[in-house]
Formats: C-alpha cells, sequence, structure tokens
C-alpha cells in the first residue's frame, strides 16, 4: 500500500507554510561610512551557498545581533514617523529636498531615534526641529499613537525599522532643522487628501503615500455619507 500523502501545509497570519529557509552562516562588512555594505553569506535549504548584498547604519556587531534577533518579537526601532493631525483636522507634511533622489519628496516628520531616547522623547524632539509643532494637550496630557509594531522601511536592502506614531500637535514655534536638512511645512486639509493625491507631481515616500490614501479613503466615505 502506497504511503499516504503528507498533509499540506498552509499559511498562517503570523506562520508561513513553508518553515525551510535560508540560514545565515557569515557576516562580511565590505565597506565603512554612514551608509555600509555588507555580504551576507546563506546556505540554501539544498545546501548551497548564496550570497546577498545589504546595506545599515549599524557596525558590524551591532548588525549581527540585529540579523540574529529578526523575528523573534525583539525587533527595536531604529527610527520614527509621525503623522502629526492638527484640531482643525488638519494633516503636517513636509516637502524635504532628499538627495538620494536629487529632488523634494513629500512625507510626513520622520528621523533617527538617538541612543538613550524613548519614543516620545524623539517624537518632541523631531516635531519641534522639522516643524516647529508640538503636543496638542488633551486633558493636560498629549495624545500620540504608535502601532503595535515598527515596520521595515526596504527589506530588499536593509533592516532599518521605522515606528509610525500618529500625534495630535500644534504650532509652537519656528522649525530648525540641521543645515544640510532643506524642508518646508505645509498642512493638508484631511477632506482634501483624495484631491491632493490625485493632482500631486513631486516624489512622495511609499510610507507618506499609503498612510495618506488610508486618510483619502475615510474622507471619500464620509462624502458618500453625504450625499
Amino acid at each position: 500500500m502506497a504511503d499516504a500523502p503528507a498533509p499540506e501545509q498552509t499559511a498562517t497570519p503570523d506562520q508561513p507554510a513553508n518553515r525551510s529557509a535560508p540560514a545565515l552562516r557569515d557576516i562580511k562588512q565590505v565597506s565603512d561610512g554612514w551608509i555600509k555594505k555588507y555580504e551576507l553569506t546563506y546556505t540554501m535549504p539544498d545546501g548551497s551557498p548564496y550570497t546577498y548584498e545589504a546595506v545599515s547604519r549599524k557596525g558590524l556587531d551591532a548588525y549581527r545581533k540585529e540579523l540574529e534577533r529578526a523575528g523573534t518579537g525583539t525587533q527595536q526601532a531604529d527610527a520614527i514617523c509621525i503623522v502629526p493631525r492638527t484640531a482643525d483636522d488638519e494633516l503636517v507634511l513636509i516637502r524635504e529636498f532628499r538627495y538620494p533622489l536629487n529632488s523634494w519628496c513629500i512625507a510626513f516628520p520622520a528621523g533617527l531615534i538617538e541612543e538613550g531616547e524613548d519614543l516620545r522623547e524623539c517624537l518632541e524632539r523631531e516635531l519641534y526641529e522639522e516643524t516647529g509643532y508640538g503636543f496638542h494637550l488633551i486633558d493636560g496630557k498629549p495624545k500620540f499613537h504608535p502601532l503595535p509594531q515598527s515596520g521595515y522601511s526596504s527589506t530588499g536592502l536593509s533592516e532599518e525599522s521605522v515606528q509610525v506614531v500618529f500625534a495630535f500637535v500644534k504650532k509652537e514655534r519656528e522649525p530648525k532643522p540641521e543645515p544640510s536638512e532643506f524642508i518646508e511645512v505645509f498642512t493638508l486639509p484631511i477632506a482634501d487628501v483624495p484631491s491632493f493625491l490625485e493632482h500631486n507631481t513631486t516624489p512622495i515616500g511609499t510610507r507618506c503615500q499609503l498612510i495618506l490614501e488610508s486618510f483619502a479613503r475615510d474622507a471619500r466615505n464620509e462624502l458618500q455619507r453625504c450625499r
């Protein structure tokens, strides 16, 4: 009698169907600088070697630790992206000159989390530096909501992870960006987000684009209910 076929594995929201995966064997740093390039050597499920090129801001030891803990639930964000909203239902965005693009780019305020900073400290610092906005206190307390986990910026290139935080804000001062940062701050009424996405021609970050699209869908639904 023939053996019964093995039951087919199915994926679940938190687990892949196929548990076989390449195994990391070695990490070699091949260039230094603010951005570092690495060669990652893997053993494929069939036993063959495979080399992949990646980049990181981390040094070799920190990068190795990050890759070893990836997917273990101990992820730590490298940066934050702030989605600021005013009491007048406007979103605070920036146009920033991005050197890798050689162009202005539409984005939400964002920045690296400095060593020793907690999420609130980084949030407050980046808001002030890039926009001049601070927390809008509700019942005497700042109101902000981080997403449950940070997300990776470019999984085909780097391990950098970004924590998205929604915050209620108000204008308090003039922004103070770094000398190398060229940033223009503007506000966008949430009701105008669909039109903005339809007509904008300035390059836009994917994260910003998707968050704006979520607001646009809410605005479209609200208009539909009013008809």
